[in-house]
């Protein structure tokens, strides 16, 4: 009698599911950095996040009534809506690969399609730069410098904006920063610990109160130039309605399983429309490493 096997990967659906889960969760900057908002299913296509305005108090004498009815402290919240999308990603498993592989298949699929989806996830959060209101960068062309970064942290508290602070670039636009954290001293006794650690592992770090990070999924466009941005974690939302939902279908002329990896999402601006709650700055510069 011959032997049998099986047909179908359904079983192997959980493995591949959480290794795409952990590759996503490592792999997205973006993600970590922002506000994140669960939507339950069967709630509509759009998110509407509540916006709070900011509230000031103020001086009163003894034995006086708060009436509650001056403008800075009127409470009239405003919406912003997200809308949710779907992304996803396929491919075909065949079971010759499946079945003479060296390698663990379900692992190495599972991180694919983790990258794939944090990717995305934080390409689409990262093109919201773009549309900032505020500017504080040197400019299409020009290289970004340690002073912008104190200009955008600036910018931040002058408006209020929450800690912490983040700065996402992509890792051609940092690198001048990187380059004046290390040799813009006189002498190599002069250099800070934040420029020995920039020497010893590339690190960034902290600075002016911005953590910052490299992401290349920051877009560099065909004059080489980067937007990237300084914000607060209120002023970007992401609303996830489903992570990540694995299918597979058999495809027995073909021999092959068909993967399908898809999330539910939107983002969104929060804090940028108003005199007092722009929570981010968008930070133009050139991206060559010259």
């Amino acid at each position: 009698m011959a032997n049998s096997t099986t047909t179908s990967l359904a079983s192997l659906i959980s493995p591949i599911v959480q290794e795409a889960l952990f590759t996503a969760n490592e792999q997205s900057v973006m993600r970590g950095l922002v506000r994140n908002y669960t939507i339950a299913n069967n709630t509509g296509k759009v998110a509407q996040v509540p916006i709070y305005p900011v509230l000031t108090a103020e001086d009163i004498a003894e034995g006086t009534d708060l009436s509650g009815t001056s403008a800075d402290q009127s409470i009239t919240t405003t919406t912003k809506n997200i809308t949710l999308k779907e992304v996803g990603i396929m491919t075909n498993l065949t079971d010759f690969i499946r079945d003479t592989s060296e390698q663990n298949v379900v692992a190495h699929l599972g991180r694919l399609f983790g990258n794939a989806i944090a990717k995305k996830m934080d390409t689409d959060l990262t093109a919201l730069f773009s549309s900032l209101s505020v500017e504080k960068g040197p400019g299409a062309g020009a290289e970004l410098t340690i002073e912008n970064m104190f200009q955008a942290a600036a910018e931040l508290r002058a408006n209020n904006a929450p800690g912490m602070y983040y700065g996402v670039f992509h890792p051609k636009a940092i690198y001048n920063v990187k380059k004046a954290l290390t040799n813009t001293f006189s002498g190599a006794q002069n250099i800070t610990d934040l420029g020995n650690e920039a020497l010893r592992q590339g690190y960034v770090g902290t600075i002016a109160g911005i953590q910052i990070f490299e992401s290349n999924n920051v877009s560099v466009d065909v004059s080489d130039d980067a937007v990237g941005a300084v914000f607060s974690a209120e002023c970007f939302g992401v609303a996830m309605q489903n992570d990540l939902n694995i299918e597979m279908q058999r495809n027995a002329s073909l021999r092959a399983e068909e993967v399908v990896a898809t999330a539910r999402y939107g983002v969104a601006e929060l804090f940028d429309d108003t005199a007092t709650a722009k929570y981010g700055v968008k930070m133009t510069s050139d991206a060559l490493t010259n």
